[in-house]
């Protein structure tokens, strides 16, 4: 136990500034977790989930005494959000991808899983949402954001607004990474925006850098899917199909 908590608390001082590894190795996690989600491969879920807890008790600085010592409830909340949606998001794109290796081997009985793993085999293809899910994205993000704005308020989170949209933010984002909707990456984008502001004022720099890092990271994972879509419209495939 004296080894856990020793390795809970250590931390590293930059400027005079006491900073958590936890907290950098949670947002590096995170940041893996990223790129796997931009490469569309399903390793991206677990490692994400890693991340989450590590991150978990970070945000809690109140409770697990952290240097800031004070608690922003949608950067924690949303940590257990995206334990949820990533299990879902681990089933979707793992149920996905067995599909895919399984129409793939149907031409050829010899092949199968354990001779030809396909490791980097895509999880999922990546489409613009309809406009029915659209709009069920834009009022989700307004009624979660105001519902959660109070409750965060009302426990004492520092910054609530802006913690609700994270949070809220957060979650579309990330189910609509499970669904494959290219407009996830526009939803990270304004979630950045957001959150770099908060973060630094909180005293939480890692994650205020991790996230002007994502922000980067994000433009460059939404023009890759882009491609990515328009080169699968032009195939012979898909042109069959039209």
């Amino acid at each position: 136990m004296n080894l856990l908590t020793t390795l809970l608390d250590a931390t590293l001082v930059i400027g005079g500034v006491p900073i958590l590894w936890r907290e950098i190795i949670g947002n590096a996690f995170g940041l893996a977790s990223a790129i796997g989600g931009m490469r569309r491969v399903v390793w991206a879920w677990p490692v994400g989930i890693i991340g989450n807890l590590l991150l978990f008790t970070v945000f809690l600085g109140g409770v697990f005494h952290t240097p800031q010592n004070l608690d922003l409830y949608g950067q924690a909340g949303r940590q257990v959000m995206f334990l949820i949606v990533s299990v879902y998001g681990w089933w979707n794109w793992s149920k996905a991808k067995r599909r895919g290796i399984r129409e793939a081997s149907g031409t050829n009985p010899s092949r199968s899983i354990i001779s030809e793993p396909h490791d980097e085999a895509a999880a999922v293809e990546p489409r613009w949402a309809t406009n029915k899910e659209r709009l069920g994205l834009v009022v989700a993000a307004v009624v979660l954001t105001v519902t959660l704005a109070w409750v965060f308020s009302a426990l004492g989170s520092w910054g609530p607004l802006a913690d609700a949209w994270i949070f809220t933010g957060s979650l579309l984002a990330t189910y609509g990474m499970a669904r494959g909707w290219t407009e996830f990456w526009l939803i990270w984008i304004g979630v950045d925006i957001v959150g770099v502001p908060l973060l630094l004022s909180a005293g939480y720099y890692p994650s205020a850098i991790l996230y002007i890092i994502y922000g980067i990271f994000v433009i460059w994972g939404f023009f890759v899917w882009m491609r990515v879509q328009r080169n699968a419209a032009r195939s012979p495939l898909a042109s069959a199909e039209v």
